[in-house]
């Protein structure tokens, strides 16, 4: 049996992740792709793509039936459900299965058993495994799950039986919010996981959630790839992980390593997957089986030198496991962080919308599914990368891990990076005095500290460069000169002289107008943001990217890459990235020329007040533009007929773009 073709029934960086790996074994890869992500990063890097359906993943990433027509149709030998969507559905496993296809994962049987909490905590204890002791059986019975948590005691999980990855779960503590915890978690059961059963547990305060990774092969023989520890938690999703487990003894990990391997032995468990366990004190409980390559999985690559994606499609393949156990070796430590598209600040919200910009680390592992220009979905997990550090010991890689986070820079929607960075830098982390409802513990101080108190006087350095920017690359051409563009006007003697122009610069949800004015000779400035004490600057270009900047009793020298709406400044701590945009009063002064109306900024048209053939005035708004989330009104110079109207509603214009042809009349 051999895969020479491998349909990946996934998106975004796993689905990238994937078709590395397939192309590594020789393996050709294709994808598959919805209406929202026909441009998508994995549509761009993998050769071949299939269309399966509109946006909403109910309509398209979870139809098994365009799944199996889409393998069908590329003639695949296999199918990968990477992680999330189908991969963890029975159905789908067996369906792949009937049609004569390899299913990347573990039997259908084996997904029925783990995919229900109830009947996994039964396999296990039946394995000898230690459990969590609570209620048996699941109930959806409002009135006896009430009388089962009261005959318990205080705290109790609820657990939606076909939960699974944080999801489902609902912490009882008080009696009385007990019947509306209930109903809720009754109607989350069945909204989100399509069932209704809960099971009932002893919550266990201050745990570490540690977990196993092993590899069956099938035929009941299995090894373990070693532990990670994913304790950062928020609300039951993992924010940071790592390998191995710092600060556990390593005949405590081996015990439990073991119970993970005979568990999975006692199922003839194949391919991948990860046993899960708290620890509380001297002690470990199993809590779930995940039957699938896990979003944290490249921690264990890289303390193990594996490729487990290769190893999957290996084992699927039957070619066995092709290791021992003697033969998996830890080298080092490695932590993963999760870079969402989310406002920390607003309860986590998704953030959505087009990235501007993006700036990762070169100098470490990245595993990404979207890049510059791409849109963050309303309707997919707003994950944009991971962030991978190997290093010799932990100290190290969270050290490294906090620097590449501040090497990143993102542009266009809210993310977490500032979140993250006061994560790994905190005391308790790196003392490793966590458990995994650390984090909702110190929500408030961890989004607080995050606010990079110098974001201000860098949002004026970046309006100051940016308005300068054009005046040292040699750009005579009048009418794309900024300083006309912004209302920065020539003056006596020094050319910036009794001059004031006015940018909003942005960052995520913080935008700012800043006020720049020349004071003087040799590029000395004053910015002003917002209500802020004034800046006063001195810039020198040294070339189109390399500037010399003297502010805050600072002399830096910085790299930039500045675009038209948008800068980049590397400075020496970290990588900064606006977004930028004039006012509204300069960009509708850039719309002046002789009878062509022209976009001021790159964005999208969401509507077009004119038609072809009207007589306007001047001043007359044609069309409203949104750029950087605000809406900019384009407005006529002067009065006259639209004798030409290239607008339309929805459609992305550049900056620059002849929107509008007005003749006087």
């Amino acid at each position: 049996m051999s895969i020479d073709k491998l349909l990946i029934a996934n998106r975004g960086e796993i689905a990238c992740r994937i078709a590395r790996a397939a192309r590594a074994c020789g393996i050709t890869p294709i994808a598959v792709y919805s209406d929202a992500d026909a441009g998508a990063l994995h549509v761009r890097e993998i050769e071949r793509s299939l269309h399966i359906g509109p946006g909403p993943a109910a309509d398209s990433y979870l139809r098994i039936d365009a799944a199996l027509e889409a393998a069908s149709s590329a003639g695949a030998d296999a199918i990968h459900p990477g992680y999330g969507f189908l991969a963890e559905n029975p159905d789908f496993a067996r369906a792949v299965e009937d049609a004569g296809l390899i299913f990347v994962g573990p039997t259908s049987d084996t997904l029925e058993h783990f995919g229900n909490k109830d009947r996994a905590k039964k396999i296990a204890a039946a394995a000898g495994v230690p459990v969590i002791r609570g209620r048996d059986g699941a109930l959806a019975d409002v009135d006896t799950i009430a009388a089962e948590v009261r005959q318990m005691g205080l705290p109790v999980l609820l657990k939606a039986v076909a939960g699974g990855g944080g999801r489902g779960q609902r912490l009882v503590e008080r009696e009385d919010t007990l019947e509306h915890d209930i109903e809720a978690a009754l109607r989350e059961a069945k909204n989100a996981l399509g069932s209704e059963g809960l099971l009932l547990e002893r919550f266990l305060r201050d745990v570490r959630h540690v977990e196993i990774q092993i590899a069956g092969d099938g035929r009941g023989n299995v090894i373990h790839l070693f532990e990670r520890d994913c304790s950062l938690q928020r609300r039951h999703q993992k924010v940071i992980e790592e390998a191995p487990a710092f600060g556990l003894e390593r005949s405590f990990i081996d015990r439990m390593a073991g119970d993970a391997v005979r568990l999975c032995e006692s199922c003839n468990y194949r391919v991948l997957g990860t046993v899960e366990f708290l620890v509380s004190g001297e002690n470990y409980f199993f809590l779930e089986v995940n039957p699938r390559l896990q979003v944290e999985h490249p921690v264990t690559e890289a303390v193990t030198g594996l490729d487990l994606v290769a190893l999957q499609l290996r084992i699927a393949a039957g070619e066995g496991l092709g290791l021992r156990q003697r033969d998996i070796r830890l080298d080092g430590h490695a932590v993963e962080a999760r870079v969402y598209a989310e406002e920390p600040a607003n309860n986590f919200a998704p953030s959505t919308g087009r990235i501007t910009a993006l700036s990762l680390p070169e100098e470490i592992r990245v595993d990404r599914g979207v890049a510059r220009g791409d849109r963050v979905s309303p309707y997919y997990d707003p994950m944009i990368a991971k962030l991978i550090v190997h290093e010799a010991d932990r100290d190290t890689a969270l050290s490294r891990l906090a620097k590449a986070l501040k090497r990143t820079a993102i542009v266009g929607v809210d993310t977490n990076l500032n979140f993250l960075s006061a994560l790994v830098e905190h005391a308790d982390v790196h003392a490793m005095h966590i458990h995994t409802r650390w984090i909702d513990g110190h929500i408030e101080e961890l989004t607080t500290q995050a606010d990079d108190p110098d974001l201000e006087r860098w949002m004026a350095v970046a309006a100051a460069i940016w308005l300068q920017h054009d005046r040292t690359t040699g750009d005579v051409d009048p009418w794309r000169r900024r300083d006309l563009f912004t209302g920065w006007r020539l003056g006596l003697g020094d050319p910036g002289l009794n001059a004031t122009a006015s940018v909003r610069v942005s960052q995520g949800h913080k935008t700012c107008e800043v006020r720049v004015s020349p004071i003087g000779p040799l590029g000395r400035l004053t910015a002003i943001v917002d209500e802020m004490e004034p800046l006063k600057l001195q810039l020198q270009a040294l070339s189109s990217n390399r500037w010399h900047l003297s502010f805050a009793r600072a002399v830096i020298l910085v790299t930039v890459r500045c675009g038209a709406t948008d800068i980049e400044i590397d400075a020496p701590d970290r990588l900064y990235a606006f977004g930028i945009a004039p006012t509204l009063a300069a960009a509708t002064r850039r719309t002046a020329g002789e009878g062509s109306l022209a976009s001021p900024l790159t964005g999208a048209i969401v509507k077009v007040m004119a038609r072809e053939g009207d007589m306007i005035a001047a001043g007359a708004t044609i069309a409203i533009l949104e750029s950087m989330k605000m809406e900019i009104p384009i407005k006529s110079v002067s009065a006259g007929r639209v004798t030409a109207l290239t607008a339309r509603e929805g459609e992305m214009v550049e900056r620059g773009q002849i929107i509008a042809e007005i003749s006087a009349d």
